[in-house]
Parts: C-alpha cells; structure tokens; sequence
C-alpha cells in the first residue's frame, strides 16, 4: 500500500454523513501514516445516520485549505445539503479544486463541487441522484465503481469503499 507519512488529510463534514464514508476513509488515511483532521462548520462533535460520533478537530471558518494536502467528501445526503450551504465549506473545497490538489468523493459528498464551481470538464460518479446536478455543473457523469481524473477520485455508495479507498490512497500519496 502506498504511504502518506507526512501528509495531512482534511475531512470536511457535519452531521448526517453517512458514517462508513467517514470511518473506512479515515482509517486508511491513518492506516497508511497520514494524520487526519475532521473539519466541520461548528466546533464540538458531529454523528452520522447511523450513530457514529467523532469529535471535530478544527472549524472551517478558521482552517487555511493550504494547510492541507488533500480532502476527503463523505456522503449522507443531510451532510452534503448543510455543507453546501456553508459559504466557508464550499470555499474550503474551491481551493482543492482549483488548485488541482487531491480530493476524494463519495456517495452525495460531491454536492459541495458543484457550489465550489470546479468540475468542469472533470469525469466523475456519485450517488446516481446527483447526477444531473454533477453534469450541469460540467461533469461527465459516469455509473462506475471509482473514478480517477487527475486531482479529483469518486465513487457511488459504501458498496465502492475498497476501491475508493485504494484509489484515494494512491492519489494522495504522489
């Protein structure tokens, strides 16, 4: 497996993610030696759709996204609506995008890249609700277990997490 020794992974999330889409991304992040942040809009902990409780590391509103080599988007559809809203979370996610620098997606998490305006000509997957709003906002949108485009890896639903995890971990390692 490749190493991220010396890398630092953002998490950007709230409550209502989908909480495999956080806990198998973190855990090989930290698997394979990256330290990783949970950055969320509010400071104290966040819980998933199915119970899972982390405590949030920084807030996004006083994070710099130069800080960090690259971001993770979990899924849940209540995370992703509230994150997208957030006018410092999308910022946060531009700067990924238009610097070219790693970001992963799954499952609704790619909701944000559509308000952060950075997909155009990007070749994703998501969730297969979104994607109409991934192609309006530039995409090609395609029904695949992971997807790598240079700086940005996708995948549909938990069922793609060992793939996704794979890919994800390979791109962040470079």
């Amino acid at each position: 497996m490749a190493t991220l020794e010396g890398k630092k992974i953002a998490f950007l999330l709230t409550d209502g993610f989908e909480d495999s889409e956080l806990t198998s991304p973190w855990n090989t992040v930290v698997e394979a030696g990256g330290t990783a942040h949970l950055i969320a809009p509010e400071s104290g902990s966040v819980t998933g759709k199915k119970g899972h409780t982390q405590d949030v590391d920084l807030v996004v509103s006083e994070v710099d996204p130069a800080d960090y080599d690259a971001l993770v988007l979990p899924g849940g559809t209540g995370n992703a609506d509230a994150l997208r809203m957030d006018a410092d979370a999308v910022a946060f996610a531009r700067h990924f995008g238009q610097q070219a620098k790693p970001v992963s997606v799954i499952c609704h998490g790619a909701w944000i890249l559509t308000d952060a305006d950075v997909l155009d000509g990007r070749r994703m997957t998501s969730y297969p609700s979104l994607q109409t709003d991934l192609r309006n906002a530039g995409a090609t949108w395609v029904d695949e277990e992971v997807v790598v485009d240079t700086w940005l890896v996708s995948s549909r639903t938990p069922a793609d997490l060992a793939a996704f995890n794979r890919e994800m971990t390979a791109l962040f390692s470079r």
